[in-house]
């Protein structure tokens, strides 16, 4: 794969396909009659991150061809810069679609059909975000979508492939991971208020405004923090996830002090990481417990 495509899969965004499929399959460790299967984790872990490439792809697609990234702030994308011709893209998406197909399809071969009406439906949430006739994410409901499908469904259903159950401890784990990846869209838009205000992407960042977006923000974080030594009662250890603190100051400084235009692209990045190291730990601390 070329270096386009790499960016154009948006690597910054990959933490939230990964955390939730950590932090489930942890959340299922020592549960009555469970045990964990590490390749279906592996075929979750493909799961998750296809979909999110393929929904990546078609934000870029669906975007470009509309002109909302014509003159973005943010890192480049494929068809607005040229890099890629707006049919290039849409199979590269039905690429990265055709492989979360291909691995759901196991999975569902061994936990059930169940598991296949869950992808489908993650398939069309990633779809219609950017795009159909009337995008969801133009009307300001991306991080309902984000909260839902990268935080609840992807947390609990990576814990329900190995134990063929939900469990209220996977769905506590979803609150904090789903927070966090909707502080990444969060930040996205904010940056992007001025160009998606121009282009009529109606966005809960361009709603709110700079400022209820930035308090919004700091929320998220701390929210996703705060939900962990609730579920400490359950598993002591997940209070190791409260060592991210230090990795979430410089993102919230940064938010909180107004940070604008360019310089929210390094606060993306440290959002990511932030998610990537809370989402570790928590993993860790859960599994430990269990």
């Amino acid at each position: 794969m070329s270096n386009r495509w790499v960016v154009g899969a948006r690597p910054r965004t990959l933490p939230a396909a990964v955390v939730p499929v950590l932090v489930g399959t942890a959340a299922a460790v020592g549960e009555p009659n469970g045990g964990i299967e590490w390749w279906r984790m592996a075929a979750a872990m493909v799961v998750a991150l296809a979909i999110q490439v393929a929904t990546n792809y078609v934000n870029d697609y669906a975007d470009g061809v509309r002109g909302t990234d014509d003159r973005r702030v943010g890192p480049t994308r494929l068809v607005a810069s040229g890099l890629a011709t707006a049919n290039e893209v849409k199979v590269a998406a039905g690429v990265a679609a055709l492989v979360a197909a291909v691995a759901g399809i196991a999975l569902a071969a061994v936990v059930g059909p169940e598991v296949l009406v869950v992808g489908a439906a993650c398939f069309a949430a990633g779809y219609f975000y950017t795009g159909g006739p009337k995008p969801y994410g133009y009307l300001g409901l991306g991080e309902v979508f984000v909260f839902v499908f990268f935080g609840i469904v992807a947390t609990v259903g990576s814990s329900y492939v190995q134990l063929d159950r939900v469990t209220t401890l996977a769905f506590g784990a979803s609150i904090s991971v789903g927070l966090l990846a909707t502080a990444l869209l969060v930040v996205n838009n904010l940056r992007d208020i001025p160009t998606d205000a121009r282009s009529g992407k109606h966005t809960l960042a361009v709603r709110l405004g700079d400022g209820a977006t930035r308090a919004v923000y700091c929320a998220l974080v701390l929210g996703a923090l705060a939900v962990v030594p609730l579920l400490a009662l359950r598993r002591p250890w997940a209070l190791v996830a409260l060592l991210s603190f230090g990795v979430a100051v410089r993102p919230v400084r940064h938010i909180a002090s107004g940070t604008a235009g360019k310089g929210l692209i390094a606060v993306l990045g440290e959002t990511a990481r932030l998610q990537l190291v809370f989402g570790a730990l928590l993993a860790v601390g859960l599994a430990v417990s269990g």
